[in-house]
């Protein structure tokens, strides 16, 4: 089953790029990366730009409408995403608990929809 890993932090509770602290915890990604890697897990993942760099659309009465950020005002922000391919639930939120952002933010774990009725 494959999952994907949202992560969420408050720009706030996050290591300021070029501390140390951010080189640890960028390291630290590395290390979970190399080792879902090496597990035969991992099938995808990458870190998103800040929120100021989104833009936003909806289509309302045939008109497309855009928007600078995010739709949703929340608190915390997606800064990225991992898709691993594990056997459960109870997996994944093992490999969830072992990302960096989980000490200072949120990892959504929620299962990817299977298309192919080949798979059920």
């Amino acid at each position: 089953m494959q999952y994907m890993f949202l992560l969420y932090s408050t720009p706030e509770a996050e290591p300021v790029y070029g501390t140390p602290e951010f080189q640890a915890m960028m390291a630290d990604f590395a290390a979970f990366s190399a080792k879902a890697q090496a597990d035969g897990v991992l099938r995808g993942g990458e870190g998103l730009q800040g929120i100021e760099t989104a833009t936003s659309i909806k289509l309302r009465g045939g008109k497309v409408e855009t928007m600078d950020g995010p739709f949703a005002e929340t608190r915390e922000h997606l800064g990225g995403y991992y898709v691993l391919d594990v056997p459960d639930l109870d997996t994944a939120l093992r490999y969830a608990a072992q990302m960096p952002v989980a000490a200072f933010g949120t990892v959504e774990v929620r299962p990817l929809l299977n298309y192919d009725p080949a798979d059920a």
